[in-house]
């Protein structure tokens, strides 16, 4: 069927035209956990995908599409904590994933760091994703301080993804505490899960759907495109403060621990606020965060009213292209490993050596 000229469409199949298509897909068991939170809550302008090797949690994640990884290395009970095995599957389903993906012209890949299917698939997925064009956006989660074995894992995972998409937005869940502290650790969890779907909502939608404030896809890829790690803070306010309140909370609380603020390359902005929001709290704003960051620093901002926020202002801020203490340092030493004195002793974490020999087990590794 051939494309009709331009000259002969309306403005409004244009402007429909224009929006790409984003799609979402959940990779292992945290990934689909955060996209079947997102298919609950109804993403507008964006298809959801399930991708996993565990066909147990894989049958009751919920997608728009599901598709179990790498049968023939798995057997469909999933990869058992090694990132090698969730490679191995998803390059096994790399025809299948390239299928799905056709055509997106934004993809976020939501993850868990530290596993199996997360770690290892996750940066094929993505690099599928960008050799078809499509502006690839990772968001994981790494693990707490004392899953030694898993922070190791989620170090070469990160690593790999950063090599792999224009940009990775991470939650280090030891910072969780940070908007999660009193809660039940069940709770603390879905808070980081809930997070993260609700980033990737509101981007997807403020993008798709008319907003007060378009984000706009063209500044969305000037911003990430090439960003490497990226940070993640959100803030709430109220009242005659709200609009300060918000935006100074979520880059006071972002969920990495990086460096200083003035050598983040860019900032994302997203604000909600109830129908009393108006365009001077969304432009001041934005002031906040262009005087916080550096500046040659890109900003770009987006906005939707939520009346169920009367007299209140959310706001989600990604800081783009910062220094990452997790990748350039080692491991934290444990507070525990103290010597006479009291005073905590360095700790060098270092991977030893894996002797070749034979192991008995579903992957052989």
């Amino acid at each position: 069927m051939e494309k009709r000229p331009v000259s002969e469409k309306s403005i409004e199949e244009i402007a429909r035209e224009a929006i790409p298509q984003i799609t979402v897909v959940g990779v292992g068991g945290a990934g689909c956990n955060i996209i079947s939170w997102m298919k609950e809550k109804e993403v507008a302008g964006a298809q959801i995908f399930g991708l996993n090797s565990d066909a147990k949690h894989l049958s009751i994640t919920k997608a728009d599409r599901r598709l179990l990884l790498g049968y023939s290395v798995t057997q469909g009970l999933g990869c058992g904590g090694f990132p090698e095995a969730g490679t191995k599957a998803a390059e096994e389903s790399g025809d299948d994933i390239r299928k799905m993906l056709a055509g997106t012209g934004l993809v976020f890949v939501a993850a868990g760091l530290g596993g199996g299917t997360g770690t290892g698939a996750s940066p094929v997925v993505a690099r599928i994703a960008k050799e078809l064009g499509a502006l690839t956006l990772a968001v994981v989660t790494i693990p707490f301080q004392v899953e030694r074995a898993r922070l190791v894992k989620a170090k070469e995972g990160l690593a790999r993804l950063v090599e792999s998409c224009d940009a990775v937005i991470v939650v280090d869940n030891n910072r969780l505490r940070k908007v999660a502290g009193n809660l039940p650790l069940r709770e603390a969890f879905g808070v980081a899960n809930e997070l993260v779907a609700s980033f990737i909502k509101n981007i997807s939608e403020t993008i798709a759907v008319p907003s007060l404030v378009n984000l706009d896809f063209a500044d969305l890829r000037a911003i990430m495109t090439g960003s490497g790690v990226c940070a993640i803070g959100v803030g709430e306010g109220m009242g005659d403060t709200k609009v300060e309140d918000c935006i100074e909370k979520s880059l006071n609380a972002q969920l990495l621990d990086i460096g200083d603020l003035k050598k983040c390359e860019g900032a994302l902005v997203h604000l909600e606020g109830g129908d009393d929001m108006t365009l001077e709290d969304v432009n001041r704003a934005g002031e906040i965060v262009v005087g916080r960051v550096a500046p040659i620093a890109r900003v770009s901002w987006g906005a939707r009213v939520n009346s169920k926020l009367q007299g209140t202002m959310r706001a989600t801020v990604v800081l783009a292209g910062v220094e990452s203490v997790f990748l350039v340092e080692g491991l934290t030493p444990f507070a525990g490993l103290r010597g006479e004195v009291g005073e905590v002793k360095e700790v060098e974490v270092v991977q030893k050596p894996v002797e070749e020999k034979k192991k008995r087990g579903l992957f052989g590794w």
